[in-house]
């Protein structure tokens, strides 16, 4: 028995029958019309394990025994449900999607007919579709994949399943398939602090792919493995095994896990993440500021955490004559000796840095025709604060009665309303009392496992702060509607779509270096909307034309995020980064509405060019970083414009004599040679 959903671009296939649970068999339009998968939805529960045993989120009992119970159905949304009658879970499986595009996001939703059950992990998804719509074996499937730290964000991996860790095995002498797996996981509250929640599996031949991101601001869990069903693909929330998560679910008190979004299409790995782009977009709760403002800061390479009145005056000047839109304060605004990092929450401004208070620098933001924005991390008190003495033990996270303390400071709980009534009334006062427009809102610390308060699993007391830090993200933006939110967590260590799909600009890294940037910034598109990818772009006054080009340039096809010392630059240093904006600023229309590709490869980059490029619908650019000591030319593919006629064109810097450029339209490839000695960056038009 099957039951068939489509929403134009993409059709789900699921089957299911009296002896077996309904699985997920194609999300192909032209797919199978039948077949047997893996279960749709594994569960583990204390009592109802796995068999045979592993680590693996496959082969649980419950999952076996989950039989269909019903389905409903509409354009936008499929709600598939199923019993399981051993333990009395009543699970639903919810689809959601939109016209055009390749993909849909599903979660699962848990209830209970009987006795409460301990869940310890449910699956949001779990499919082996992947091989069947592609029509390969796991021989000849490669898994895309990305490890993340703090300046060293989004490393992409391209690795043959059969290398990533599914061991061939032969399951008929030993009666069962391999118990290994390829897994991932993010820890704590860092959602992309090590790993990414973002991953593609592609035939070899790139004829085929499955792209996936789940959409957390907290812990997660991927895998893709084998059971004697098939290879599957399992994506998670929390678990109890990874995350000392656990929820007990009973009558009228049920549970519903993170949501995830897969999307497919025929093709590689730039075409999964043109669909995977495509459903950020459909999926964006808020779709204020079209016009996607350049944004100046003041920290990075610039005042690093030290603004004053004295500083910040001239440097506001000099950010509106190169055309800034927003100028944002960062960090140290509320400083009065130095020894901030572990004494703040109360978040007001420094009366000895601001002499005049700190009003004075709003208004100047303002008069120079900009809207001031201030840095806030509002989710951690310092232990010397007032505040830590002031608010209830309740309100913070606490591990077997004791305050969890991370680098000095506490982490508040956004459960509690004290915590939200204290976050809510400073941004109030600074919107209320400056005009502020824009908040930089940062996150430098993880509390472990998470909280035990009421008793919950730590896990549980996580996930539970987590959602309830998105409740707020949506009360603040109700209530603020003109408010711009930028994420940043130590650049990038928070970089996901439960977040990103409500705040307006993601930080893309703290790398202060511009010769490491392009490689953090190439890669960026693969988990940000290129119009959300925030690439700080530092020229400074000692800076030649060249190295100055080269840090601007990482900004322009992306979100443009300002910073360095154009205060002290003279006219013809000032004319470059004017430029660069003027560039930025007429490239934003395409920009927001284009898909990314990249001419070397996403995956495992480590040459001395650098390339990344945006395909809008009547234009196609690549930004072309040469770093120190490589060779003079470099070939790029850019493979949707094989066999056509291409003007090739140079769009930052207008000038750039020292560059050239020649198009192979039968090959489909842009060489591109510098002259110079140095690192050197151009960003092109390709108009076919």
């Amino acid at each position: 028995m099957t039951v068939t959903w489509s929403t134009g671009a993409i059709r789900l296939l699921l089957t299911h029958g009296d002896d077996r649970p309904v699985s997920l068999l194609s999300l192909r339009p032209d797919g199978p019309v039948e077949g047997i998968g893996v279960p749709l939805v594994e569960v583990q529960a204390v009592g109802h394990g796995r068999f045979p045993g592993s680590h693996r989120y496959a082969d649980t009992t419950i999952g076996a025994r989950l039989r269909y119970r019903s389905h409903t159905a509409s354009a936008d949304e499929l709600r598939v449900v199923q019993h399981d009658p051993g333990s009395g879970l009543v699970v639903t499986s919810v689809f959601q999607g939109v016209a055009g595009v390749p993909a849909v996001r599903t979660w699962t939703e848990v209830a209970v007919e009987g006795e409460p059950v301990h869940l310890q992990a449910v699956t949001s998804l779990s499919t082996g579709a992947f091989l069947v719509d592609a029509g390969r074996s796991v021989d000849e499937v490669d898994l895309v994949h990305a490890d993340s730290d703090w300046v060293a964000e989004s490393r992409w991996h391209r690795t043959p399943l059969r290398e990533a860790g599914l061991v061939a095995m032969d399951p008929t002498v030993h009666h069962h398939a391999s118990r290994s797996r390829f897994a991932l996981t993010s820890r704590s509250s860092w959602s992309t602090g090590e790993h990414l929640p973002t991953g593609v599996l592609v035939a070899r031949d790139d004829s085929w792919a499955l792209a996936w991101q789940i959409e957390h601001n907290g812990a997660w869990h991927f895998e893709v493995g084998e059971t004697v069903a098939g290879a599957y693909l399992a994506l998670l929330g929390p678990s109890d095994g990874e995350h000392q998560w656990g929820r007990v679910v009973s009558a009228g008190n049920g549970f519903t896990t993170v949501p995830v979004s897969v999307a497919v299409v025929a093709g590689g790995v730039d075409e999964a993440f043109g669909a995977l782009t495509r459903q950020r977009r459909a999926t964006l709760r808020n779709r204020r500021a079209p016009e996607l403002p350049v944004v100046f800061n003041d920290y990075m390479n610039t005042l690093m955490g030290d603004p004053t009145t004295e500083k910040l005056l001239p440097l506001i000047d000099a950010a509106a004559a190169v055309g800034a839109d927003y100028f944002c304060v960062d960090a140290g605004w509320y400083d009065e000796d130095g020894e901030w990092w572990d004494s703040v929450g109360e978040w007001r401004p420094s009366r000895t840095r601001f002499p005049g208070g700190f009003g004075e620098v709003a208004d100047r933001i303002r008069e120079r025709g900009m809207v001031p924005g201030i840095w806030l991390e509002p989710e951690v008190v310092g232990v010397r604060s007032a505040l830590a003495r002031s608010l209830p033990d309740e309100a913070f996270f606490r591990r077997q009665g004791a305050r969890v303390g991370e680098h000095g400071r506490f982490h508040l709980d956004f459960r509690h309303p004290e915590a939200v009534r204290h976050v809510d009334e400073v941004v109030d006062r600074l919107v209320g009392e400056f005009g502020i427009g824009y908040l930089k809102l940062d996150y430098n610390i993880m509390p472990g496992a998470g909280t035990d308060v009421g008793g919950l699993a730590p896990g549980e007391g996580l996930l539970g702060h987590n959602r309830a830090h998105l409740a707020w993200l949506d009360a603040l933006l109700a209530r603020h509607p003109g408010l711009l939110l930028e994420n940043c967590a130590s650049g990038a260590m928070r970089m996901d779509y439960a977040m990103l799909s409500r705040l307006h600009l993601q930080s893309t890294s703290d790398q202060q270096n511009p010769l490491l940037y392009p490689p953090i910034a190439a890669a960026a598109p693969a988990s940000v909307l290129p119009e959300q990818a925030g690439n700080w772009a530092y020229a400074q006054p000692g800076m030649t034309p060249s190295e100055a080009a080269f840090t601007l340039a990482t900004g322009v096809l992306g979100r443009l995020y300002l910073a360095g010392r154009v205060d002290l630059m003279d006219e013809g240093q000032r004319a470059l980064v004017r430029e660069a904006v003027s560039v930025h600023k007429g490239l934003r229309p395409e920009v927001a509405t284009s898909v990314p590709f990249w001419p070397l490869g996403l995956t495992d980059r480590t040459g001395p060019w650098v390339a990344q490029g945006l395909r809008a619908a009547a234009n196609s650019y690549v930004t072309a970083w040469r770093l120190p000591d490589a060779p003079p030319s470099a070939d790029l593919p850019v493979p949707h414009l094989r066999g056509q006629d291409a003007t090739v064109s140079p769009v930052f810097p207008v000038t750039s004599p020292e560059w050239a450029f020649e198009w192979d339209a039968a090959r489909g490839v842009l060489r591109a040679t510098h002259a110079g000695a140095g690192p050197s960056a151009v960003v092109v038009r390709l108009a076919a």
